[in-house]
């Protein structure tokens, strides 16, 4: 570290203590973020232009599984998925960069992956 760095870290309890250079440390103050109404809310989500909130007339959006994040919360490797749930690798890695979504009855399949892994990886395999 040089002598002119200062750094600032977050202890498990919240508080941030501030390292100057010269090894001294410092409680900084943390202010609260004001709550905020329902009213405030809704108004803030409004004025934003570049996320603006569905109206009622929008088709409310369905949830999909996230293949990522699937397959790193069961810890597998792309490989290791692909093999255990009979997908191909080269679809696997599209979707998870984007560059093509699940059709429906895939959606359907990472669903059921999600809900029972063990089973399904168990029925594959037999």
């Amino acid at each position: 570290m040089r002598k002119t760095t200062t750094t600032v870290k977050m202890q498990r309890d919240g508080k941030l203590i501030k390292r100057k250079p010269d090894g001294a440390e410092e409680v900084l103050p943390v202010t609260p973020i004001a709550p905020m109404s329902e009213a405030d809310i809704e108004a803030a989500a409004a004025s934003d232009s570049d996320n603006p909130p569905l109206t009622k007339g929008q088709a409310q959006l369905r949830p999909v599984p996230r293949v990522k994040t699937l397959r790193r919360a069961l810890g597998l490797t792309q490989e290791e998925f692909a093999a255990r749930y009979h997908i191909p690798l080269g679809t696997l890695r599209d979707w998870e960069q984007g560059r093509s979504q699940p059709d429906q009855p895939a959606r359907a399949f990472l669903a059921v992956i999600a809900r029972a892994p063990k089973e399904i990886a168990e029925l594959l395999r037999k």
